[in-house]
């Protein structure tokens, strides 16, 4: 049975105990047919694709059209799983109607189920709060917002701080409030994580920010070891990088000696 928001929602608020939700990247046609196959609750459409699948350094050069094209072929190979799409950065940060716009593409065009904003201060709410009132499910995104990097000075750990902290609680917060249907919490301390799950009625979504939240994602080229580095906190289940290096190795090779084809 494919994925709802609502399901999402009803998840954590029924208060009886479920297995933590897992979630997975996805950016081409061919990796959201593996999320859906492996069973993942949300296939999620992240800008992270602009480093692993378009080979920059951030994703602050990821435009609105790439992530669209991205989504409309992962929404191709996903079927069960709910598809959640990145807004890349400048797309709505500059004017609600702004991202009205680019988040209606991504469920108009894409057919993907909900969008991902990143960070929790006023502006942000104010804007998750007025996407939802125009019927489109946002996810919200708080301690490490790779979209900020140049402003954190890099992908360093967040809420370590005790101001940091209620900073980041308090987003979490305002985020629910202003109608998210869950958040993720990105590299912060498991204890900020932990009091932030116990303080929501929302799910959370750990990466990088220990066992106590209500479900955990990845970046699917971390966990199939294709990404040539992954962050500290991946953990990688597979070496298919090598491995198909060594496979396109032993074609080129049969190839050059003649012995394909044979």
């Amino acid at each position: 049975m494919a994925v709802s928001v609502d399901q999402i929602l009803r998840w954590k608020q029924s208060g009886t105990p479920a297995p933590p939700l897992a979630v997975l990247t996805a950016w081409d046609f061919m990796s959201g047919q593996i999320v859906d196959a492996a069973g993942a609750d949300i296939a999620l459409v992240g800008d992270s694709l602009a480093m692993v699948a378009l080979g920059y350094d951030t994703t602050l050069p990821l435009t609105t059209e790439d992530i669209l094209i991205c989504a409309k072929a992962v929404r191709r190979g996903v079927k069960n799983a709910l598809v959640v799409v990145d807004l890349p950065f400048l797309s709505y940060q500059t004017s609600v109607e702004d991202a009205i716009r680019a988040a209606g593409q991504m469920l108009k065009e894409a057919g993907a189920q909900a969008v991902k904003l990143e960070g929790g201060h006023e502006g942000v709410v104010d804007t998750v709060r007025r996407l939802v009132q125009w019927g489109i499910p946002v996810m919200g995104h708080v301690g490490l917002t790779p979209q900020s990097v140049n402003q954190f000075g890099g992908f360093r750990k967040q809420g370590k701080t005790e101001a940091e902290a209620d900073r980041i609680l308090a987003e979490a917060r305002a985020l629910e409030q202003a109608g998210a249907f869950c958040v993720v919490l990105e590299h912060i301390p498991a204890e900020l994580a932990r009091d932030i799950t116990k303080a929501l009625g929302i799910p959370t979504i750990g990466i990088g920010a220990g066992v106590h939240c209500d479900g955990q994602v990845l970046v699917t080229a971390d966990v199939l070891g294709l990404s040539a580095w992954q962050p500290p906190f991946a953990k990688v289940y597979a070496n298919l990088r090598q491995q198909a290096i060594e496979a396109a190795q032993q074609f080129c090779g049969e190839v050059r000696s003649g012995q394909y084809p044979a």
